[in-house]
């Protein structure tokens, strides 16, 4: 009996087998460079350019060089108001979220009856728009007939000025953006402790380990990327915040401009005095910023992971 071995293709085939396969894969692939190309390339070296350059939205752009940084970081003193506040923001915020997350992240992991139903309610916010979210806060924190203050009042506390007090307006906005900022830290961080083998619980119980000594010596190693993660983006967040810093404390800044941060001077310099080139030179600036902070947190995460 004999066997009828196929003869291989010929190369030449294999060849245009490839060619059609790599033209038909840049064929699916050229819609979504080509919208990346229209609305993140261009965006960028537009602004780029623009930050170079003197520009009202009216008259001809006029080359500045320098000039724009310059005033940014010598001459402007709101540029140094923005980055307090932003930096305040910043810590206010991406701490509680990311302790909270951790919290919640570990409770709803457990194997308990009902857990779903607050996973639910627990990501409700993300299917919130901002503004929607910031609307509904700003009555909550209203200073006559808001529900913290009604709440307060039960317990013979006086009205707060939540939103017109300097010294209570930005720990508003900050209450508001780790309430923003939870789920989604938490959905990471729950993401990453299910990926944890049962074992390593298991081993760790029967050698005495508490609950808490788990937490710590297991969970929160093993997340450690999760984590490093979610304090990225947190950082982002806080740096870009506009939205909810708007909509509950105004577009200058809130009272004695104690939430004058870096997304209210952008749009303020944008919009309201129509200076393009100094908004895109502010713009630059936080990215260099944020580059900074992200590339010393991923750095700062890969070391620790090779020592461990």
């Amino acid at each position: 009996m004999t066997v009828t071995e196929r003869a291989p293709a010929p190369t030449s085939d294999r060849s245009v087998l490839a060619r059609r396969q790599a033209a038909a894969g840049r064929t699916f692939v050229a819609p979504n460079l080509f919208a990346v190309a229209v609305f993140m390339v261009f965006p960028l070296g537009f602004s780029l350019y623009m930050a170079f350059q003197k520009w009202d939205l009216f008259t001809p752009a006029k080359f500045v060089g320098w000039a724009n940084f310059h005033q940014l970081l010598t001459g402007d003193p709101l540029f140094a108001i923005a980055l307090r506040n932003t930096v305040v923001l910043t810590v206010g915020t991406t701490v509680p979220t990311v302790v909270i997350s951790l919290i919640v992240a570990a409770v709803l992991n457990r194997k308990l009856k009902g857990i779903g139903v607050f996973r639910t309610i627990l990501f409700l916010p993300l299917a919130v728009s901002s503004v929607v979210m910031a609307m509904v806060w700003r009555f909550v924190f209203d200073t006559s007939n808001g529900l913290f203050n009604i709440m307060l009042g039960w317990i013979g506390i006086g009205p707060v000025p939540w939103l017109v007090d300097p010294k209570w307006a930005m720990f508003s906005v900050c209450l508001v953006s780790i309430w923003k900022s939870v789920p989604f830290a938490t959905a990471i961080l729950l993401a990453a402790m299910q990926g944890i083998p049962d074992d390593l619980y298991e081993a760790a119980k029967m050698d005495g380990a508490g609950e808490v000594r788990r937490f710590f010596a297991i969970t929160v190693p093993l997340i450690r990327s999760a984590l490093s993660f979610v304090v990225v983006i947190s950082i982002i967040n806080s740096f870009q915040a506009f939205d909810q810093v708007y909509v509950l404390t105004g577009a200058h800044g809130g009272p004695a401009t104690s939430t004058y941060v870096f997304g209210i001077m952008l749009i303020q310099n944008a919009f309201d005095f129509t200076d393009i080139g100094y908004a895109s030179a502010l713009a630059w600036v936080m990215f260099a910023i944020l580059l900074v902070i992200t590339f010393l947190q991923l750095r700062f995460s890969r070391r620790n992971s090779l020592e461990q």
